[in-house]
């Protein structure tokens, strides 16, 4: 007996900002999204809520939906592919922008290499691109450091490190915070690095309320909004 083709794990993509997918995220993300029946999710609720707002044809009810988060072990990871090495298509859908960048869907796409399976990225927001994009920094040499220390002494060395290798490397240093201690880390920023090194500040990303702009750190005092709860990506650079 021949054995079936694999499906295909297809990264969806997902908004940054509240009630925004009719303007960032397009046609075939929706297409394949109405077709499909099983989902690989961060969060069932809001997947849910999304899948039904760009697919409007599907009938959550019928849809088999698996959490997969950066708790999901190795071998529940394996088991939510099980259904592909089967025959059937999967999406993977992250709390916010591209699945597999800065996500748990990267160890999905990591597995389904692993086992043959094809993997599809689809067109969508990604805040981290979007905000270095706009920043005006390098766009040849960059790097993402995800989340940086809680505490504080680890912080602050943690960026006098990052500014070192920008300097170094003449590269673009991307970071973020967790959206309640924006106020810390901006705090830190301007205290702690060179009056010359330039700082962009990108929130709320593709909202009604986006902020993106970029200063030298020395310029930043008495110009930044309050951006207490608002999710942000923080950019720096040599000039």
């Amino acid at each position: 007996m021949s054995t079936p083709a694999k499906g295909t794990l297809f990264l969806i993509p997902t908004v940054l900002a509240d009630d925004t997918s009719a303007a960032v995220i397009c046609r075939q993300v929706a297409e394949v999204t109405a077709q499909l029946k099983y989902f690989l999710v961060e969060n069932a609720r809001t997947a849910r809520r999304y899948i039904k707002s760009i697919a409007p044809s599907q009938t959550i009810e019928e849809l088999q939906i698996t959490v997969i988060d950066k708790n999901s072990s190795d071998a529940e990871l394996s088991a939510a592919l099980k259904p592909l090495l089967a025959g059937q298509d999967a999406g993977v859908i992250s709390e916010a922008g591209c699945p597999g960048v800065a996500d748990p869907g990267a160890e999905l796409a990591r597995l389904a290499h692993q086992h043959g399976i094809k993997v599809v990225p689809l067109v969508g927001p990604s805040a981290i691109l979007m905000g270095l994009m706009a920043s005006g920094f390098n766009g040849q040499s960059f790097a993402f450091h995800g989340y940086l220390p809680i505490e504080k002494r680890d912080r602050i060395q943690a960026l006098k490190g990052l500014e070192k290798e920008m300097a170094t490397k003449d590269q673009t240093q991307i970071f973020m915070e967790t959206p309640y201690r924006n106020k810390q880390m901006i705090e830190d920023l301007l205290q702690h690095l060179n009056k010359d090194t330039k700082l962009c500040i990108a929130a709320n990303i593709t909202g009604p309320n986006e902020f993106i702009r970029t200063l030298r750190v020395a310029d930043w005092k008495g110009k930044v909004p309050d951006l207490h709860k608002q999710p942000a990506v923080f950019l720096i650079y040599k000039r």
